[in-house]
C-alpha cells in the first residue's frame, strides 16, 4: 500500500506565490500517492489567507490553517504537524526556493531506512549573514546535542519525516519551539539528499537578524543548560586570571619594589578591567534571567500557536481533533 504525504507549508505574506509552491507539489505527487497539504498563516500582512482559502474551497487535499498572530517559523510548523494524517510528513518553505519537484528524492531515501531526511543545498542561494545563521545553528545543534566528533547533522526547513517522528515533536507544549532540537532529541537516525536550492519568487526573506537570533537562543536554551555550564566556567577561568594577576602584584611588591615606581598607575587600564568583569557579568547575569523569565512565560501556559479559523473539506474532522486535544489538557 503507497503511504500518505503530508507537506505543511507556513505561510508569512506569501500571497505572490504560494500558489506556485502548491501547484509545483500537486503536479509532483499526480496519482502516485494519496496527499493532504497544510497551509498555516502565520499571522501575514498581505492577503495570503485568502488566496489560502479560495485554494481550500476548490481542492480537497488542501487544508487552511489560520493563526491568531505571528507565532514565528517553528510554531507555525508546528501547529501544521498537529492535523496530520500522512505516513510521512513534509515540511517546506512558502518562497518557492525549497524544490517540491524534488521532494521524491528525499522520500526515496527516507525508505531506505532513515527516521528523517532534510534537503541539504551545495549552493544555497541566501544572503551572507543568513549562511552563516544556518552555520551556526548547525554547530549550536551539535554542541546541545553533544554530537560526537567528527559527526555533524545539519538541520533545515526542508525535510521529510515518519509520523513517529511528527507525533513525538508535537507531544512539545512549551512557547518557544525548535524543530531541529526536537528532531535531535527523537532520533539521530537523520539522512541528507543534495538538492537545488532556487532563487526566491518574490520579495525578500522574514528572516532578519533579530529573528535569527531569537531562534538561536531559542535553541540554546529550550534543550540544554550548556550555556549557563559555559558561563560558570568562564566566570572561573577569568576569577583564576584575576587570582593569579593579584599573586603577582603581591610578588613583584615584596621581592622587586623597585620596579613599582616604573609601573604607571593609569585610570584607562583600570577602566578597561572594570568594563571587562563587568561585562561578564552583566552577560551572566542576562543569560539567567532568560531562563528564569522563559521558566515564567511556560509556567504561565502561553501558547506556541493559536488557531483563529480553519478552511477544508476537512474541517470538521480538524475541529472535532482539536477539541478532543483541550479535553485532554
Amino acid at each position: 500500500m503507497r503511504p500518505q504525504i503530508s507537506f505543511v507549508i507556513p505561510c508569512y505574506n506569501s500571497e505572490k506565490t504560494i500558489e506556485s509552491v502548491v501547484q509545483e507539489i500537486i503536479e509532483t505527487v499526480g496519482d502516485k500517492n494519496k496527499y493532504e497539504i497544510i497551509l498555516v498563516n502565520d499571522g501575514s500582512r498581505d492577503h495570503v489567507w485568502k488566496v489560502i482559502s479560495e485554494m481550500s474551497s476548490v481542492n480537497e487535499h488542501i487544508v487552511g490553517i489560520n493563526l491568531s498572530k505571528n507565532f514565528g517559523q517553528h510554531s507555525a510548523v508546528l501547529a501544521g504537524f498537529h492535523f496530520c494524517n500522512g505516513d510521512y510528513v513534509v515540511a517546506l518553505d512558502d518562497d518557492g526556493q525549497t524544490p517540491a519537484n524534488q521532494v521524491y528524492d528525499l522520500i526515496f531515501e527516507l525508505e531506505k531506512g532513515y527516521d528523517v531526511v532534510y534537503a541539504r543545498y551545495p549552493e544555497a542561494k541566501k544572503s551572507l549573514y543568513r549562511q552563516l545563521g544556518s552555520n551556526l545553528a548547525t554547530k549550536m545543534s551539535n554542541y546541545i546535542f553533544d554530537i560526537e566528533k567528527g559527526q555533524s547533522f545539519y538541520t533545515g526547513s526542508y525535510f521529510v519525516a515518519k509520523k513517529f517522528i511528527i507525533d513525538e515533536m508535537i507531544k512539545y507544549e512549551n512557547s518557544f519551539p525548535y524543530l531541529g532540537g526536537l528532531v535531535l532529541r527523537t532520533t539521530r537516525n537523520i539522512g541528507y539528499v543534495d538538492i537545488n536550492h532556487k532563487e526566491r519568487m518574490e520579495g525578500k526573506s522574514g528572516y532578519k537578524l533579530g529573528r535569527l537570533i531569537s531562534l538561536w537562543i531559542n535553541g540554546f536554551t529550550a534543550f540544554s543548560v550548556k550555556p549557563l555550564q559555559f558561563s560558570t566556567y568562564f566566570g572561573f577561568f577569568t576569577a583564576l586570571i584575576g587570582f593569579l594577576y593579584t599573586m603577582v602584584i603581591i610578588i613583584r611588591k615584596l621581592f622587586i619594589p623597585e620596579l613599582e615606581t616604573l609601573i604607571p598607575y593609569g585610570w584607562s587600564s583600570q577602566t578597561a578591567i572594570m568594563l571587562m568583569l563587568g561585562g561578564i557579568i552583566l552577560i551572566n547575569m542576562g543569560l539567567m534571567g532568560e531562563y528564569i523569565g522563559r521558566i515564567y512565560v511556560c509556567i504561565n501556559k502561553s501558547p506556541q500557536f493559536v488557531i483563529k479559523e480553519i478552511r477544508g473539506l476537512r474541517q470538521i474532522k480538524v475541529e472535532a481533533s482539536g477539541r478532543r486535544n483541550e479535553d485532554k489538557q
